[in-house]
Order: C-alpha cells, then structure tokens, then sequence
C-alpha cells in the first residue's frame, strides 16, 4: 500500500500539525521515522531562533534547538501528521528526557492562528560552543524546496564540526 493511500485511511480530525527545525525538515528523514505526512509547508516562526546547542552523544557535537529571541525567526517544515507519526518522533526526539515538546500558536501566513507542536531542549541538555557535524547540517539543507534563498544561504555557512 502506498504512502498516499495509508494517510487517505488515517482521520484527518486526527491530524497534528509538527513544526520541524533540525534534520526532521528533511522529508526521507521523516519517512525512515515511521513518519506519514499529509503535506508539508514552509512555516516562519516568529520570536525564536535557531541555535545548534543540544548536547548529542558525538562530544562538541551540537543538535538544533530553538530558543526565544525576540528579533529572531526560524523557518522551518510544518509537517501534518498523525498520532502515531508524533510518537514515533517522541521516540527519536528523546522526549521527554532530552526534549520538551511544547505546543505554540504561529500566525499561518496571514490566515487564523494555528497550533503546532514542535520540540524545545532541555535547558540541562544544552551548551554553548557546539556545532553540528555536516551529515546533520545536511538534513536541514534538504529542506532548500520550501525554505527562502537568504535562509538557505545562511544554513550553508553554519560552520561544522567536520
């Protein structure tokens, strides 16, 4: 059975809508998850930036996070998903001992507010000075389809650890 048809059987009143920041923007990375998406957008969210401080098991090695910057903003994927995708990414994400997963309210491009959840380090989890290795840096970098040129750009740059 096809992607397609499996996320045709699911109840779209079940749908949850996941925004992704870090290596989960890259739509294969979902899919080698478990993870079944009836679409996938870019989402800009507002008040926040990205930062790559989430300690991993690779020393000096950095994970995406987001932390609440005024002046900032992250683009990122915002996935529709069902349940079961959205435990089987609590499952990878390490929640809940690595990360929170928080639900937020984001204006939709003009539209009404939608609620997304997405998922925030623990603040015991983070440290400043790491740097993602480039095989992560690549998963974000997969996402160029939907993201803008200039924040494209500005991923390309992220200095890596290797």
């Amino acid at each position: 059975m096809s992607p397609s048809s499996l996320m045709e059987q699911v109840d779209r009143t079940q749908v949850i809508n996941y925004f992704a920041y870090g290596s989960n923007m890259n739509p294969v990375r979902m899919r080698e998850r478990g993870v079944l998406f009836y679409s996938r957008k870019l989402l800009i969210l507002p008040g926040y930036s990205l930062k790559f401080n989430k300690t991993v098991s690779s020393p000096n090695a950095g994970a995406a996070n987001i932390v609440t910057n005024a002046e900032g903003l992250v683009e990122g994927i915002l996935y529709q998903i069902t349940l079961k995708g959205m435990l089987n990414l609590d499952r990878y994400e390490h929640y809940p001992a690595e990360y929170d997963r928080v639900t937020l309210r984001v204006s939709n491009q003009g539209k009404n507010d939608i609620e997304i959840k997405t998922y925030i380090a623990h603040p015991h989890k983070t440290r400043d000075g790491l740097k993602p290795t480039k095989s992560y840096l690549d998963h974000l970098l997969e996402a160029e389809d939907l993201m803008s040129e200039d924040y494209y750009n500005q991923l390309k740059i992220v200095e890596t650890l290797d």
